[in-house]
């Protein structure tokens, strides 16, 4: 068995991210950049007011001063000309800075008459105007390459007068769940089987991490359906399987797709749910066998999973993040393996997180997954630890659960 963290290397070291596609600004969000975004105008492109007023010449318009407002410049609508001696211009928020003007006294600082404008405050240069260029100016990276979008970033790309974006393209993951006992929900279940979860929580996961999920039918514990699984993957960036990775005699997944080429890297790793996981390479296409238990197919795809789909997006490689968080209850010590313990999370009375992982751990509990929203990390042989010990967790939000 092999450490957690050399599994993780060995995984993300063997993918690359999926080529570019250009798609509408409308479907990028959270896609990742594949290409810098340059802005294609300047933003503004003019001295613009920042504030409902009048375009002045600040040696003109001094406390006390009258000026002769000679037309108004709504957004959108700049004003023909020269501002001149003793005159202001009606602008608004947005409003083109007309030629001539170098200040803008807001209206609260003014008493209109009339054609005439009277001057509360004195006005200063550059006061409340937004020069241009201000935001960017036209060929300013705006977006760097592996910038995964989100919505400001979108609302950037579309000021930059973007319409399309050049993207990576989404990862195809196919999900593979596997068992005589299997039965996709609705579907009747056979004398002792049980009803998947782990394709449609796998498709969900995916599906946050940036993928597209394709399910494929269960397939049962029979070598000849496994071995044409090696053809329904063709044009996949990754296979998913859960269940028929372990050493029973009716786990036929290694046996029967390495009829197919499948060149198996690492199987089974020191941790705890999951420890019967193996990835490899099915031709071109990489693959990753989850445990068939429900929870430890979770845990293992956070931690495995995840991390891999978003190498293929075109983010670097990374562990899940991780935080501090304090006990709620005593945890005893730990084995060889490295644990996963399921856990509520709470504020302190000091305003600080606090972890309580469930008394039970089964991993075919999928309830408490459901219920849990973090995972402690426990190293293998780890002492015990007291309640309001230190400990590391993965929060499950951030994992897109």
């Amino acid at each position: 068995m092999i450490p957690v963290s050399e599994a993780r290397t060995r995984i993300l070291s063997a993918l690359h991210p999926t080529p570019a596609e250009i798609v509408p600004l409308a479907e990028a969000w959270n896609r990742v950049t594949a290409a810098p975004v340059h802005a294609r105008l300047t933003q503004p492109p003019r001295d613009v007011s920042a504030m409902d007023g009048y375009a002045v010449r600040a040696d003109d318009a001094t406390l006390g001063a009258r000026l002769r407002v000679v037309g108004a410049a709504p957004a959108g609508h700049p004003w023909v000309g020269v501002l001149g001696a003793g005159e202001a211009l009606r602008l608004f928020t947005g409003s083109v800075l007309p030629d001539g003007a170098d200040g803008i006294v807001i209206q609260e600082d003014t008493n209109r008459d009339g054609d005439w404008v009277g001057i509360t405050e004195a006005a200063a240069v550059g006061r409340h105007i937004r020069r241009a260029g201000q935001d960017f100016a036209a060929g300013d990276v705006l977006l760097p390459a592996g910038k995964r979008l989100g919505a400001r970033d979108i609302g950037l790309a579309a000021a930059g007068n973007h319409p399309w974006l050049t993207v990576h393209r989404r990862p195809r993951i196919a999900i593979l769940a596997t068992g005589d006992e299997i039965a996709m929900p609705g579907e009747p279940i056979p004398a002792g089987g049980i009803v998947s979860s782990n394709s449609h929580a796998l498709a969900a996961l995916v599906r946050a991490a940036g993928g597209d999920p394709v399910v494929l039918p269960v397939v049962a514990d029979d070598r000849a359906a496994l071995m044409a699984v090696a053809d329904a993957v063709a044009g996949m960036d990754m296979l998913v399987t859960t269940g028929g990775a372990s050493v029973g005699e009716h786990d036929l997944v290694q046996e029967a797709l390495g009829a197919r080429g499948l060149k198996i890297d690492f199987w089974q790793i020191a941790m705890r749910p999951g420890k019967p996981l193996m990835f490899g390479q099915l031709g071109p296409v990489a693959m990753l066998g989850l445990p068939g238990n429900p929870v430890s197919s979770l845990v293992c795809a956070i931690l495995f999973l995840v991390p891999a789909i978003t190498v293929l997006v075109g983010l670097p490689p990374a562990p899940p993040p991780t935080m501090q968080a304090r006990l709620g209850a005593s945890v005893p010590a730990n084995d060889h393996r490295a644990d996963h313990l399921r856990a509520t999370l709470a504020l302190g009375s000091d305003g600080g997180l606090m972890v309580t992982p469930f008394p039970r751990q089964d991993s075919a509990m999928l309830r408490t997954m459901a219920q849990a929203a973090a995972l402690v990390l426990r190293a293998p042989n780890a002492p015990a630890l007291a309640e309001g010990a230190a400990v590391e967790i993965i929060r499950l939000d951030s994992a897109g659960l």
